[in-house]
C-alpha cells in the first residue's frame, strides 16, 4: 500500500476555498492589466515558450528539453525565463506598442515569494524610454490596487499606497544613504571596478565579504541586505540608473557611462518589475551576453547559447524601452498574501503533494 501524502495536496475543497477569494482577485486583476494596455494602444502577443536561449542572465537557471523531429532529429531547447527576445524581435518585426502575459520557467526557484513556473507580465514601446515605463508603472499600480478593492498594496504587514507620489532614488543616492557607501567611486571605468575598494567599503558598512567575492558580488550583497529593505516603505520607489556592468541589456545613460538607464521597482523591500531603456548596439550586446556566460560558467559550471537570430534581429529594433513585471507579486501585495501560492490557482506540485 502506497504511502499516505505528508502534505495535504493543494486542490483539498477546504485548502483551495481558503485561496479562492484570492484567485477571484488575481482574475479581476488581469483583466485591468489588459483593460490598462488595451486602452493606451498596445497589442497583446504571444510569445512560445520553447526556445534556442532561455535568457542569459548569469544566475537564472533554465529549464532544458528536446525537440524532436519524425525523422529522429533532435535539438536542444529551453523554455525560456523571460519573453524578451521574442517581444523585441516583435518591434524589429514593426510592432510599435506591445504587452504579454508569459509564463515563464525558472528552475531552483521556490520561496515564499519565488515559483518555477510564474507568470511575467512584460510591455515595451518603441521610440521611448525608461522614464514612459515608470510612468506606466504609476498608472498600473493604481489600477491594479482599484480592480483589487485596495486601498494600498501590502507586504509584510506595511501598506503603501499605489495612487500617491513614486519615490525615485539612484543606485549611488541608496548607497550612500543606505551603506555609506560611494559605490561609483570604486568603478571609475565601469568595466574594470576596484574589488578591494568596495570590499572595504562594505566591511565598514559591516556587510560580510568573501575572499572570493568580486565587485558585482558585493554590490549584490549590499543591495540584498541593505538598500532593498528599505525601498518602497511609504510610497512605492523607482531604484533607477544602475551601474553600467550591471545592466546588461541597457544603454548607457547620456552624460555619465558610468550608469545605463535601468530601474527596478520596489514595494516595502520586494522587487515587483525590472526596467531598461534598451540597447540596440549589437556588438556591445553580443560581448556582454558572452561575459555573462563565461562568467555562469565560472559560478556554475555552465553556460546558454546565444540567439543569433535575436542579435540579427537587434539589428534592425528601433529605440525602445521595455519592463518586465511579476504579476504575482503584484497580486501579493494587492491582496495581502503572504506566500506565493495563495495566488496561484494550482502551484507546481512537489514530490509527496
Amino acid at each position: 500500500m502506497a504511502a499516505a501524502p505528508s502534505v495535504i495536496p493543494w486542490w483539498r475543497p477546504d485548502r483551495y476555498a481558503a485561496r479562492r477569494p484570492n484567485l477571484l482577485k488575481r482574475q479581476a486583476i488581469l483583466a485591468a492589466i489588459r483593460a490598462f494596455f488595451q486602452a493606451r494602444g498596445f497589442a497583446e502577443v504571444e510569445t512560445p515558450a520553447l526556445q534556442v536561449s532561455p535568457g542569459l542572465e548569469p544566475h537564472l537557471m533554465a529549464f532544458e528539453t528536446r525537440l524532436e523531429q519524425g525523422d529522429g532529429a533532435a535539438s536542444r531547447l529551453f523554455l525560456h525565463t523571460s519573453p524578451e527576445f521574442t517581444c523585441k524581435k516583435l518591434l524589429a518585426a514593426g510592432e510599435e506598442r506591445l504587452f504579454t502575459l508569459a509564463r515563464v520557467w525558472r528552475n531552483r526557484e521556490r520561496s515564499a515569494t519565488h515559483h518555477p513556473e510564474f507568470t511575467m507580465l512584460e510591455w515595451y514601446r518603441a521610440g521611448a524610454d525608461y522614464e514612459s515605463l515608470m510612468e506606466d508603472c504609476e498608472g498600473l499600480l493604481a489600477a491594479v490596487a482599484e480592480a483589487a478593492g485596495a486601498a494600498a498594496l501590502t507586504w509584510k504587514g506595511q501598506r503603501v499606497d499605489p495612487f500617491g507620489r513614486f519615490e525615485r532614488v539612484s543606485v549611488a543616492e541608496a548607497f550612500r544613504r543606505h551603506a555609506g557607501i560611494d559605490l561609483l567611486a570604486t568603478a571609475p571605468d565601469p568595466w574594470k571596478p576596484d574589488t578591494a575598494a568596495l570590499a572595504e567599503q562594505a566591511r565598514r558598512a559591516k556587510v560580510r565579504v568573501a575572499p572570493d567575492d568580486d565587485w558585482a558580488d558585493i554590490v549584490t550583497k549590499v543591495l540584498l541586505e541593505r538598500i532593498e529593505p528599505n525601498l518602497g516603505r511609504d510610497h512605492p520607489t523607482f531604484l533607477v540608473d544602475y551601474p553600467v556592468s550591471l545592466a546588461a541589456l541597457s544603454r548607457p545613460k547620456p552624460g555619465d557611462p558610468r550608469v545605463a538607464e535601468r530601474f527596478e521597482l520596489y514595494v516595502n523591500g520586494l522587487e515587483l518589475a525590472n526596467a531598461f531603456s534598451e540597447l540596440t548596439d549589437v556588438a556591445e550586446q553580443r560581448r556582454r551576453f558572452e561575459a555573462d556566460m563565461a562568467l555562469k560558467e565560472r559560478l556554475y559550471g555552465q553556460r546558454y547559447p546565444l540567439d543569433e537570430d535575436f542579435l540579427a534581429a537587434l539589428a534592425e529594433m528601433p529605440p525602445a524601452a521595455g519592463i518586465a513585471l511579476g504579476v504575482d507579486r503584484l497580486v501579493m501585495c494587492a491582496v495581502g498574501a503572504q506566500r506565493i501560492e495563495e495566488v496561484l490557482w494550482a502551484p507546481v506540485a512537489e514530490q509527496g503533494t
